[in-house]
This record gives C-alpha cells, sequence and structure tokens, in this order.
C-alpha cells in the first residue's frame, strides 16, 4: 500500500510539473506573439510618421500600442521547484502563434493561428465551441477568414477581439456574413474604436438581424435598439440611395438566395423543430437590404482595387491618346487632300481627254491590256 501511494503521489507530481511546463510555455509563447505584434505596430507607426512629419508632433494617442503590450500578461512570481526551475531555463519558446481550445472556447493568438481553421476539426470539437477570442491578429485578416469560421464553428455565438486594431466603425460591416452573434467582446486594448461613444449603437444598427443580447457583458435592452435606429437609421438610406442600381439589384439577390436557402434546409422538417429555428430564421435573412449597402473593404483588397483602377485609367488614357492622334493625321490628310483635289481632279481630266483622243489608237491599247492580262 506504502509502495502504491508512493507510486500514485509520483505521478501527482510529474502530472504536476507536465502541466507547469505547459503553463510556463503558453506564457512564453503569448509573450513572444505580443513582442512580434508591438515589433508590427511599431513598424506600421513609424510608416505612417515618415509620410506625414506633422503627426509626429501631436501627442500620442493612449489607445495606441507604445510597448508595453507585454504587461498584459505579467509574469507569474510564484515559487518553482528546483527541477521545473531546471526544465524551464532549458524552454525555448520560438512559436509565432497559439491555438488554444479551452472548455467552449477556441483563443486564437498571432495571425499564423488563423490558419487552424483549415483544420479538419472534429464534430464534438467544432459543436461544443462557442466563443471564438482573437487577440494580437489584424482585424482587415480576420476578416478573411470569416466564412471559414462560420462554416467549421456553427454554434459559435460569441466573438472577442482584443489588440486586433478595431480603428473606424465601418469594420464591423465585415461582422454581418457570420451566422449568428449574440455576444460582441471589444477590449479596449488595441482597440481604438471603442473609444467612440456610439459605437455600440452602431453595432447594434447594423447587426440588428442578429438581435444581440449582451456587448461588452451589458446587456442589450429594447431601448438601445431604438436609440440605434434612430441615430443611424438615415444612414443607410443615404447609403442605399448613392448606391448604383446594378449593386442594388445584386444584394438583393444574396437577400432572396438566403431566404430560398433557408426554405429549402426547413422544408420536411417538423413543425416543432421549425418553431425552436424561428429565431435563427430572422437572423439570417432578417438583413435588412438598406444596411446590407453598409459593407467593409480591407485596406489590402482596397489598395488592389486601386491598383486596377489606376492600370485602367492608364490604358483607357494612352487608348484614347492613341486615337486622337489617329484622327488628326487622318484630318492632316483630308485637309492636304482638299487642297490638291482641284489640281489633281484637271489633271487626271487632262491625261484622260489627252489619252482617248485617238480613239483607234486607245482601243488598241485597251485591246493589248487585256491580251496581257490574259
Amino acid at each position: 500500500m506504502a509502495s502504491v501511494l508512493a507510486k500514485k503521489e509520483e505521478e501527482k507530481k510529474r502530472e504536476s510539473h507536465k502541466q507547469s511546463l505547459l503553463k510556463e510555455k503558453k506564457r512564453l509563447t503569448i509573450n513572444n506573439v505580443a513582442r512580434q505584434w508591438d515589433l508590427q505596430q511599431q513598424r506600421v507607426a513609424n510608416i505612417a510618421t515618415n509620410e506625414d512629419r506633422k503627426d509626429s508632433d501631436s501627442p500620442q494617442d493612449p489607445c495606441q500600442i507604445d510597448g508595453s503590450t507585454l504587461s498584459a500578461f505579467p509574469e507569474e512570481t510564484g515559487p518553482l521547484d528546483s527541477g521545473l526551475n531546471n526544465a524551464l531555463q532549458g524552454l525555448s519558446v520560438i512559436d509565432t502563434y497559439l491555438v488554444e481550445v479551452d472548455g467552449d472556447t477556441l483563443s486564437l493568438y498571432g495571425s499564423g493561428a488563423l490558419e487552424s481553421l483549415d483544420r479538419n476539426w472534429s464534430v464534438q470539437t467544432a459543436g461544443m465551441i462557442t466563443t471564438v477570442s482573437f487577440t494580437f491578429i489584424e482585424f482587415d485578416e480576420i476578416v478573411q477568414v470569416l466564412p471559414k469560421l462560420k462554416i467549421k464553428f456553427p454554434n459559435s455565438l460569441h466573438l472577442k477581439f482584443k489588440e486586433t486594431n478595431l480603428v473606424m466603425l465601418q469594420q464591423f460591416n465585415a461582422l454581418a456574413q457570420l451566422r449568428r452573434i449574440d455576444q460582441l467582446t471589444i477590449d479596449p486594448q488595441g482597440n481604438p474604436v471603442v473609444n467612440f461613444t456610439l459605437w455600440k449603437y452602431y453595432v447594434l444598427f447594423r447587426l440588428s438581424h442578429f438581435s444581440m443580447q449582451k456587448i461588452n457583458g451589458t446587456e442589450v435592452t429594447q431601448n438601445d435598439m431604438i436609440m440605434a435606429e434612430r441615430l443611424f437609421g438615415i444612414l443607410a438610406h443615404v447609403a442605399s440611395s448613392e448606391l448604383p442600381q446594378y449593386r442594388l439589384i445584386s444584394i438583393l439577390g444574396d437577400a432572396r438566395k438566403k431566404q430560398f436557402r433557408y426554405l429549402l434546409e426547413s422544408k420536411g422538417k417538423k413543425p416543432g423543430i421549425i418553431n425552436e429555428e424561428n429565431n435563427d430564421s430572422k437572423r439570417l435573412v432578417g438583413e435588412n437590404t438598406n444596411r446590407a449597402t453598409l459593407n467593409y473593404t480591407t485596406r489590402d483588397f482596397y489598395n488592389e482595387k486601386l491598383e486596377e483602377i489606376k492600370e485602367k485609367k492608364k490604358f483607357c488614357k494612352t487608348y484614347i491618346e492613341d486615337l486622337v492622334k489617329e484622327a488628326t493625321e487622318i484630318n492632316m490628310k483630308n485637309e492636304a487632300l482638299q487642297k490638291l483635289w482641284p489640281q489633281m481632279f484637271i489633271e487626271l481630266v487632262r491625261d484622260a481627254v489627252i489619252e482617248i483622243r485617238n480613239k483607234n489608237s486607245y482601243m488598241k491599247l485597251c485591246l493589248q491590256q487585256i491580251t496581257d492580262q490574259k
């Protein structure tokens, strides 16, 4: 019995030792990701400063990262045994991202973690995930994987963003493509958009078809929804009125496709199941067409479009210049012809009269030319 108890105690210590190592590796990985993020933000800030020297004289926005990123993850100062201490000395973490599943929460640290969405997740694990947390990842990169997120984790209801560079209200438009959001948490750290007084109302307005329950842990009330509509309702109307007709038709077509797809999926289901999915159906097809015109284009896609537009403008300019040059040359030749034509006509008539003055010789010449052609 003493031997068994000793073995159990040893296994318990070994397991505790292993957990401590994993915990420390996680902490070091997160700190490493935070350092990479900090360096990236500093490079972006330096580029912006070089492009606009005036900004260097203005005080730094308190919500911008200033090298204190790592302070969000303080080092643990608790006592470690000698064996763990020796193990940690040889622990070298070079990972630039971290993917962690803890209960019903999927946490992604670093842009490399987004590649995990391409994995073949088990049905049980994917169905269990209800909360997805993004940390130290550019929001524009997150936007590109939102369709995958919707497919891989259909039960995800709660999104968390920390250090993701949410800087303007327009970025929230991208979340409308998801299947469902019940809760949204935007950490003030690394997300300057929360400094806007009306950011929550804009989220409620733009994502009204989700009927969100909480934003940053605060319950959403009916008064909040009314205020959101009152503040931003005119925005959707203006956006839709300024949009070309073909774009409106396209957006309306997408909405109809969603509705038709839902009707097909619900066909043949029991009435009880349909009633339970009533709220979900509203979320799927309930997005207002006017609100759908408020979308978000990432910087990279926007820059690609700008380059494409520049190339088209350059081609059109060159093409028009060539047409103008060709038309100018034709006009100059036409003017020269108009000046020379009276004299040329007189000479042509004179030569013809001289040539047919002697009919016999002219006929012989014509016959000779016909014979030569044969």
